[in-house]
């Protein structure tokens, strides 16, 4: 699997799931018109995140926002 993961739901909320689960976030970035894109250090705490989220996983083409860095927690 993948390190990258996009999730059909708000960066605080990947970003509280993945706290709450010990995955460590890499890169996040808000998708238009909706969901995030989280990269995570590895590829276990991906698929971790993605079981969780399940269906909210967005598996089709997104538009990706232009990348800015950002700190997290």
């Amino acid at each position: 699997m993948s390190r990258a993961v996009n999730i059909d739901a708000t960066v605080d909320e990947v970003v509280a799931l993945s706290a709450e689960h010990n995955a460590a976030i890499s890169a996040i970035e808000p998708l238009h018109p909706q969901g995030t894109r989280v990269v995570f250090m590895n590829a276990d705490d991906a698929a971790v995140v993605a079981r969780v989220y399940g269906a909210r996983v967005l598996t089709g083409p997104v538009t990706r926002s232009a990348w800015r860095q950002q700190r997290v927690g």
